[in-house]
């Protein structure tokens, strides 16, 4: 009677352990995320505003072409930040010393983009030059 009730627990547990295998290696549905494609065209009818590519450059997701592109359109459209106020920064510097750190803790980003990046921002912006370099620092010493 002992052995009977071992093989039915044994098989019991057999059983269960398949069940639980099963669901923790079947598929899993994989989310699809949206990511959104830049064309870049000589005469683009559509621009995109600061915003929609800070959300692409904060997006984890975004290729590396995608940053690239980004960028550029960032320096091409908004290059030119507002003069200092003062002693004080322009609030709106704030946008782009997040790009900036945003740029520099991207998994898909390289030296090219971020040095593009550096100096386009830098040769528009000379009074902010010391600003840019600090948020660049602050950004890779923010990396993983």
């Amino acid at each position: 009677m002992e052995a009977s009730l071992l093989i039915e627990t044994i098989a019991g547990l057999v059983i269960v352990l398949g069940i639980l295998l099963f669901i923790f290696l079947k598929p899993k549905n994989v989310k699809k995320t949206n990511t959104i494609n830049i064309k870049s065209s000589n005469n683009s009818d559509k621009k995109l505003d600061l915003d929609s590519l800070r959300h692409i450059i904060r997006n984890r997701v975004s290729t590396e072409k995608q940053l690239s592109e980004a960028v550029d359109l960032v320096i091409k459209n908004y290059g030119k930040i507002p003069g200092k106020l003062g002693l004080r920064l322009n609030p709106k510097f704030d946008a782009y010393m997040e790009i900036l750190i945003t740029l520099c803790r991207h998994p898909n980003t390289n030296k090219n983009i971020i040095l593009k990046f550096d100096k386009e921002l830098t040769r528009l912006n000379p009074e902010y030059k010391s600003e840019i370099n600090d948020a660049i620092t602050k950004g890779l010493n923010s990396r993983k």
